[in-house]
Protein backbone atom coordinates (compact mmCIF):
# COMPACT_ATOMS: atom_id res chain seq x y z
CA UNK A 1 0.00 0.00 0.00
CA UNK A 2 2.80 2.71 0.89
CA UNK A 3 4.47 1.94 -2.36
CA UNK A 4 0.97 2.85 -4.20
CA UNK A 5 0.37 6.07 -2.09
CA UNK A 6 4.14 7.36 -2.73
CA UNK A 7 3.31 7.54 -6.78
CA UNK A 8 0.00 9.15 -6.23
CA UNK A 9 1.59 12.09 -4.00
CA UNK A 10 3.97 12.48 -6.84
CA UNK A 11 1.82 12.76 -9.53
CA UNK A 12 -0.49 15.04 -7.74
CA UNK A 13 2.82 17.38 -7.26
CA UNK A 14 4.02 17.04 -10.58
CA UNK A 15 0.34 17.74 -12.16
CA UNK A 16 0.43 20.96 -9.83
CA UNK A 17 3.83 22.48 -11.50
CA UNK A 18 2.86 21.73 -15.03
CA UNK A 19 -0.93 23.18 -14.21
CA UNK A 20 1.26 26.50 -12.54
CA UNK A 21 4.46 26.73 -15.15
CA UNK A 22 2.53 28.18 -18.32
CA UNK A 23 0.58 30.62 -16.05
CA UNK A 24 1.19 34.65 -16.08
CA UNK A 25 1.03 37.44 -14.56
CA UNK A 26 -0.39 40.79 -15.68
CA UNK A 27 0.66 43.66 -14.49
CA UNK A 28 -0.97 46.62 -15.07
CA UNK A 29 -0.68 50.36 -14.59
CA UNK A 30 -1.76 53.94 -14.82
CA UNK A 31 0.80 56.12 -15.68
CA UNK A 32 -2.08 58.86 -16.59
CA UNK A 33 -2.57 62.02 -14.89
CA UNK A 34 -6.17 60.96 -14.55
CA UNK A 35 -8.40 57.97 -13.21
CA UNK A 36 -8.20 54.62 -15.84
CA UNK A 37 -10.75 51.89 -15.11
CA UNK A 38 -8.60 48.43 -16.73
CA UNK A 39 -11.27 45.95 -17.86
CA UNK A 40 -10.30 41.92 -19.20
CA UNK A 41 -12.15 39.30 -20.45
CA UNK A 42 -12.16 36.08 -19.95
CA UNK A 43 -9.95 37.13 -16.50
CA UNK A 44 -9.84 40.31 -14.98
CA UNK A 45 -13.25 41.73 -14.93
CA UNK A 46 -12.15 45.65 -14.14
CA UNK A 47 -11.45 48.01 -11.24
CA UNK A 48 -10.63 51.08 -11.05
CA UNK A 49 -6.73 52.58 -11.06
CA UNK A 50 -6.01 56.38 -9.78
CA UNK A 51 -3.00 57.63 -11.12
CA UNK A 52 0.47 55.50 -10.57
CA UNK A 53 -1.37 52.49 -9.31
CA UNK A 54 -1.17 48.82 -10.25
CA UNK A 55 -3.32 46.08 -10.71
CA UNK A 56 -2.23 42.44 -11.01
CA UNK A 57 -3.93 39.90 -12.25
CA UNK A 58 -2.58 35.70 -12.97
CA UNK A 59 -3.85 34.58 -16.14
CA UNK A 60 -4.13 30.61 -16.04
CA UNK A 61 -2.50 28.84 -19.11
CA UNK A 62 -5.12 27.80 -22.70
CA UNK A 63 -6.60 31.40 -21.67
CA UNK A 64 -6.82 33.72 -25.01
CA UNK A 65 -8.08 37.48 -23.87
CA UNK A 66 -7.90 41.21 -24.03
CA UNK A 67 -7.13 43.83 -21.60
CA UNK A 68 -8.22 47.77 -21.77
CA UNK A 69 -8.53 50.91 -20.36
CA UNK A 70 -11.79 52.58 -19.94
CA UNK A 71 -11.92 56.47 -18.94
CA UNK A 72 -14.73 58.47 -18.01
CA UNK A 73 -16.35 55.97 -15.26
CA UNK A 74 -18.76 56.33 -12.96
CA UNK A 75 -19.89 53.54 -10.59
CA UNK A 76 -22.02 52.76 -8.29
CA UNK A 77 -22.92 49.29 -6.95
CA UNK A 78 -21.09 47.78 -9.57
CA UNK A 79 -23.02 49.29 -12.13
CA UNK A 80 -22.77 52.67 -14.31
CA UNK A 81 -21.28 53.95 -17.14
CA UNK A 82 -17.92 54.55 -19.19
CA UNK A 83 -17.55 57.30 -21.61
CA UNK A 84 -14.87 55.32 -23.55
CA UNK A 85 -14.61 51.53 -23.64
CA UNK A 86 -17.80 50.80 -21.61
CA UNK A 87 -18.88 47.34 -21.32
CA UNK A 88 -22.57 47.30 -21.13
CA UNK A 89 -22.21 49.30 -17.54
CA UNK A 90 -20.37 46.57 -15.83
CA UNK A 91 -17.65 47.36 -12.85
CA UNK A 92 -16.20 43.54 -13.66
CA UNK A 93 -16.43 42.87 -17.07
CA UNK A 94 -17.86 39.56 -18.92
CA UNK A 95 -17.89 41.43 -22.23
CA UNK A 96 -15.44 43.21 -24.53
CA UNK A 97 -15.63 47.10 -24.42
CA UNK A 98 -17.35 49.51 -26.77
CA UNK A 99 -15.42 51.23 -29.69
CA UNK A 100 -13.42 52.58 -29.40
CA UNK A 101 -10.95 50.73 -26.96
CA UNK A 102 -6.68 50.00 -27.35
CA UNK A 103 -6.50 46.64 -26.56
CA UNK A 104 -4.06 44.32 -25.28
CA UNK A 105 -4.46 40.65 -26.74
CA UNK A 106 -3.20 37.45 -25.53
CA UNK A 107 -2.41 33.99 -25.60
CA UNK A 108 -1.20 31.92 -22.51
CA UNK A 109 0.16 28.81 -24.07
CA UNK A 110 2.29 26.14 -22.91
CA UNK A 111 6.06 26.42 -24.37
CA UNK A 112 5.22 29.41 -26.29
CA UNK A 113 2.87 32.68 -25.72
CA UNK A 114 1.36 35.59 -28.15
CA UNK A 115 0.58 38.74 -27.45
CA UNK A 116 -0.62 42.62 -29.52
CA UNK A 117 -1.96 45.53 -29.38
CA UNK A 118 -5.04 46.08 -31.76
CA UNK A 119 -6.87 49.37 -32.87
CA UNK A 120 -9.35 47.37 -34.81
CA UNK A 121 -11.73 48.63 -32.49
CA UNK A 122 -10.11 52.55 -32.31
CA UNK A 123 -7.56 54.08 -30.09
CA UNK A 124 -8.87 55.35 -26.87
CA UNK A 125 -5.68 55.19 -24.29
CA UNK A 126 -1.99 55.26 -24.93
CA UNK A 127 -0.71 51.96 -23.87
CA UNK A 128 2.34 49.65 -23.67
CA UNK A 129 2.35 45.71 -23.65
CA UNK A 130 5.24 44.43 -23.20
CA UNK A 131 6.16 40.42 -21.91
CA UNK A 132 9.26 39.67 -19.87
CA UNK A 133 10.84 37.21 -22.68
CA UNK A 134 9.82 39.72 -25.73
CA UNK A 135 9.63 43.16 -27.20
CA UNK A 136 8.09 46.09 -25.81
CA UNK A 137 5.08 47.44 -27.99
CA UNK A 138 4.02 51.05 -28.16
CA UNK A 139 1.15 53.06 -28.92
CA UNK A 140 1.04 56.21 -28.24
CA UNK A 141 -1.89 57.58 -30.75
CA UNK A 142 -4.31 55.99 -33.44
CA UNK A 143 -2.16 55.15 -36.19
CA UNK A 144 0.85 53.28 -33.77
CA UNK A 145 2.77 51.01 -35.93
CA UNK A 146 3.20 49.02 -33.58
CA UNK A 147 -0.58 48.13 -33.49
CA UNK A 148 -3.04 46.16 -35.84
CA UNK A 149 -5.08 48.93 -37.37
CA UNK A 150 -7.23 46.86 -39.81
CA UNK A 151 -8.39 43.04 -39.22
CA UNK A 152 -5.87 41.93 -42.02
CA UNK A 153 -2.80 44.22 -41.29
CA UNK A 154 0.31 41.92 -41.97
CA UNK A 155 1.12 39.62 -38.47
CA UNK A 156 1.75 42.21 -35.87
CA UNK A 157 1.65 39.29 -33.19
CA UNK A 158 4.82 38.79 -31.39
CA UNK A 159 5.74 35.49 -29.04
CA UNK A 160 7.72 35.11 -26.26
CA UNK A 161 8.68 32.36 -23.66
CA UNK A 162 5.92 30.43 -21.79
CA UNK A 163 5.71 31.36 -18.20
CA UNK A 164 6.53 34.67 -18.78
CA UNK A 165 5.05 37.83 -17.39
CA UNK A 166 2.97 40.92 -18.60
CA UNK A 167 3.19 44.47 -18.55
CA UNK A 168 0.21 46.94 -19.64
CA UNK A 169 1.11 50.35 -18.93
CA UNK A 170 -1.39 53.13 -19.87
CA UNK A 171 0.04 56.50 -20.69
CA UNK A 172 3.70 55.30 -20.74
Amino acid sequence: MASRAAPSALFLVLAAFAAGASAATFSITNNCGYTVWPAGIPVGGGTQLDPSQTWTVDVPAGTSGRFWGRTGCSFSGGSGHCDSADCAGALSCSVSGQPPATLAEFTIGGAQDFYDISLVDGFNQPMDFSCSTGVNLHCGGSGCPDAYLFPKDDNKTHACSGNSNYQVTFCA
